[in-house]
């Protein structure tokens, strides 16, 4: 018998391995392996191998952990909490620091008669950023959290769930009012907090601030939300019933600088002037390229951007609805086609797709202009054009028998249910009509279709940088990703949506929390490939679960301890160089706190 594992993606990206046990057997006088046992996740088998061991030894839990942290006679086990997520986001909110400028910031102006003008605030605000990064809940379901991991303030005072019932709610409501008002606080340092974070980013990792890569996204909400700012509008989330609001993230060297949140009807390219004067008027940025989709592009924001000596562009072009689109790419020379380098992915495939790229004759001046086709954009247009036509073709035809069937007989009728089903799956672009001598016919596009064609697998970029070579312009328009693939982190594994808040500052402070907790999570990732460790930050964190803080009695004496966790997780905080994997020690008397 034999150890496999196969790698599997999940709906969200992340790869999960599981572990099989085979055996090889001859069936037709051929070996095969025959799967015996299917054993797990491999990541869940490593953080309950101590278990295992132990039980298939014999060995009790009690002896096994004397082992572990290093204790002597009859010990008694109190209780055991998730420690290590926490352990971490500690380390860098310190790295970032985050404790100096929120402690130096401002608090919320109103508070309530009950509320302490001096408490922690800044270490809640920590917690918060831990929940969203490894149990994202509301602010209500964050007291379950509390009971099962070890969360501390600064001084170490754990914070303990208090539990009363007001109608469906079950948590006191002077806790929550508590971790409101942390909300609150955070908002109005939110625009001091991100500068000085872009400023230690620059000491951290010195990067250059020139090219501003900027997209946007909406996250929604269950229920109303604040009146004025919950709006509906174009849904990313694929809620259109839902209001919404728009979210506007700013990224430099793969770091998020800086968002903003908008009201759920505010259109792409009307935030773009106001996000760059942001940039140069709060963090001094004197020099900006900004690179940003399709979406983003009106000519009043080109030629604002191209009025300005301080300011450039590189921003994709619409290929659809813009007429000068297809002439720049019937420009094309089959023999200037320039080669563009291979992602890792690509290189190890046995047939690596291409991305090529050319410049084009602009009629616009001080504008260059790539047509960049690639082989992989060109199958998955292909597939879902055929598929759309398809639709589109089965629905004509069910209109076609009608009309053959005589149910469907005066012109105008039969005109008006052949438009209701060319305008689904867009299927103007592909097929044509007419209704002659009662006949309903049904034909390919003799114009739309081949400029469909034409447009597969090529999209165009323009800029008026003079220096930008193509190959250049390729690459960081491709970088524009990073900033989508933050969205993901920001909206799916961080719990960003949707969001139940009915104030419009506690939705902002909401989605800061999620901004801050992406970048720690991508701070987490920096460290991880610069040691080059093959662990994604989310398998990361799942892994970090696994070190435990245990309150236990040793001959009557309580006592606490950190466990090691799994293999991972001890490899996590090697690579962090973190040695002290205890907590801090409350002062006595003071051991929670709300």
């Amino acid at each position: 018998m034999f150890i496999r594992s196969i790698k599997v993606p999940s709906s969200n990206g992340t790869v999960h391995e599981y572990v099989r046990v085979v055996s090889s057997v001859r069936e037709n006088g051929k070996i095969k392996q025959k799967v015996i046992a299917n054993l797990g996740r491999r990541d869940t088998l490593e953080a309950i191998l101590p278990l295992l061991n132990r039980f298939l030894t014999g060995e009790d839990n009690a002896q096994q952990l004397r082992q572990q942290l290093g204790e002597q006679g009859p010990i008694e086990v109190l209780e055991a909490s998730t420690w290590g997520p926490l352990l971490v986001a500690r380390h860098f909110f310190a790295q970032l620091g985050i404790w100096q400028v929120l402690d130096a910031g401002r608090r919320w102006p109103k508070l309530l008669p009950e509320e302490d003008a001096n408490d922690d605030w800044v270490s809640r605000v920590l917690v918060l950023i831990a929940n969203r990064l490894v149990r994202p809940s509301s602010e209500h379901a964050l007291a379950a959290w509390l009971e099962t991991d070890y969360l501390c303030d600064r001084a170490g005072r754990r914070y303990l769930p208090r539990w009363r019932q007001h109608g469906r709610v079950q948590v006191d409501l002077a806790q929550l009012q508590c971790w409101y008002r942390t909300l609150d606080h955070l908002f109005v340092n939110k625009e001091q907090l991100e500068v000085a974070l872009y400023k230690r980013l620059r000491t951290l990792f010195d990067f250059e601030a020139e090219l501003v890569f900027y997209d946007i996204t909406s996250t929604y909400f269950e229920g109303h939300g604040p009146p004025e700012f919950a709006k509906h509008g174009y849904s990313r989330d694929g809620k259109p019933r839902n209001v919404q609001v728009v979210v506007g993230v700013v990224m430099m060297a793969g770091w998020p600088i800086a968002h903003h949140v908008w009201a759920g009807n505010r259109r792409d390219s009307t935030t773009v002037q106001e996000v760059i004067r942001d940039l140069t008027q709060r963090f001094h940025i004197r020099r900006i390229v900004f690179v940003g989709d399709r979406g983003m592009v009106t000519e009043k924001n080109l030629a604002w951007l191209s009025e300005q000596e301080q300011y450039g562009f590189l921003v994709g072009m619409t290929r659809r609805q813009n007429p000068e689109a297809e002439t720049l790419i019937d420009r094309v020379d089959e023999a200037r086609w320039l080669d563009c380098p291979m992602g890792i992915v690509a290189r190890e495939k046995q047939d690596p797709p291409r991305t090529r790229v050319q410049e084009v004759p602009c009629d616009r001046d001080g504008v260059h202009v790539f047509v960049v086709e690639s082989d992989e954009r060109r199958a998955y247009e292909e597939r879902q054009r055929t598929k759309a036509m398809q639709r589109v073709r089965a629905a004509l035809a069910k209109v076609q028998a009608r009309v053959a069937k005589g149910r469907l007989k005066k012109p105008e009728k039969i005109g008006a249910a052949v438009e209701r089903t060319l305008q689904k799956h867009h299927g103007y672009r592909y097929y044509t009509w007419e209704f002659k001598e009662g006949c309903l016919e049904i034909a390919e596009h003799p114009v739309n279709l081949p400029r469909e064609k034409k447009y597969e697998g090529k999209y165009l970029i323009q800029t008026d940088q003079e220096a930008m070579t193509p190959q250049e312009a390729v690459q960081y328009y491709k970088d524009l990703s990073e900033v989508e693939r933050g969205f993901r982190s920001l909206k799916d594994p961080l719990g960003m949506r949707p969001i139940w808040h009915h104030a419009e500052r506690r939705v902002k402070a909401h989605i800061l929390v999620a901004a801050l907790a992406f970048l720690i999570e991508r701070m987490l990732e920096r460290a991880l490939k610069d040691a080059g460790v093959n662990l994604s930050a989310r398998s990361a964190w799942e892994a970090l679960k696994t070190i435990r803080l245990v309150q236990f009695r040793v001959d009557g004496e309580l006592r606490s301890g950190v466990t090691p966790g799994s293999q991972r997780a001890r490899q996590v905080l090697k690579v962090l160089k973190l040695t002290d994997h205890r907590p801090p020690t409350p002062p006595p008397g003071e051991e929670t706190t709300m």
